[in-house]
């Protein structure tokens, strides 16, 4: 069967206008899609106008250009990495270090396994463990021993030497007087 050369015209007229039509619609589509792709990368508000009007005025080699200059990830990705990096430094600085070696350690260590170095001590009441430079235990008030106890007065650090070992201010003076 035969076309007659209008048919054929029709036909061809009619498939170029369906691939204008799908090449306008895929232009635009194109520059929206930079429009917005640019916008949710960059914080300058006149970064997305200029991005779009480059794919508009270039089309396709306008696109190869924008995505090779684009940021490689939107606001929301750089957001959630400077989350994790927080987090993971966050993590990193709780962890306690050895004062002896520099190693990590952990709460519960008394002594530094590598170097010996002591780390906590043990309340003599409750046994739980405390910090080295603590006199008073948090978990039950006992005094460590040994330590000066805060806002004790003269008169009753001389009255109770006997709790030292020391003799009592009665012995020290006889020991003065001569026999």
């Amino acid at each position: 069967m035969p076309l007659d050369p209008q048919t054929a015209s029709n036909i061809i007229m009619g498939a170029a206008a369906l691939g204008a039509a799908f090449m306008a619609a895929f232009w635009l589509s194109l520059i929206i899609w930079t429009f917005r792709d640019s916008r949710s990368r960059a914080r300058d508000p006149l970064l997305p106008i200029l991005a779009a009007l480059i794919v508009a005025l270039l089309f396709l080699p306008g696109i190869v250009i924008y995505l090779i200059l684009r940021p490689a990830r939107t606001l929301e990705e750089e957001y959630q990495h400077t989350l994790e990096e927080e987090a993971l430094l966050q993590s990193i600085e709780d962890l306690p270090i050895c004062p002896g070696c520099g190693r990590r350690t952990k709460d519960t260590w008394i002594v530094c396994p590598n170097c010996h170095t002591r780390l906590k001590k043990s309340c003599p009441q409750c046994r739980k463990l405390m910090e080295l430079s603590w006199n008073l235990c948090p978990y039950c008030g006992t005094a460590s021993p040994g330590k000066r106890k805060e806002n004790q007065i003269l008169d009753d650090m001389i009255r109770s030497p006997t709790d030292v070992g020391e003799p009592a201010p009665e012995k020290l003076e006889s020991l003065d007087k001569p026999k």
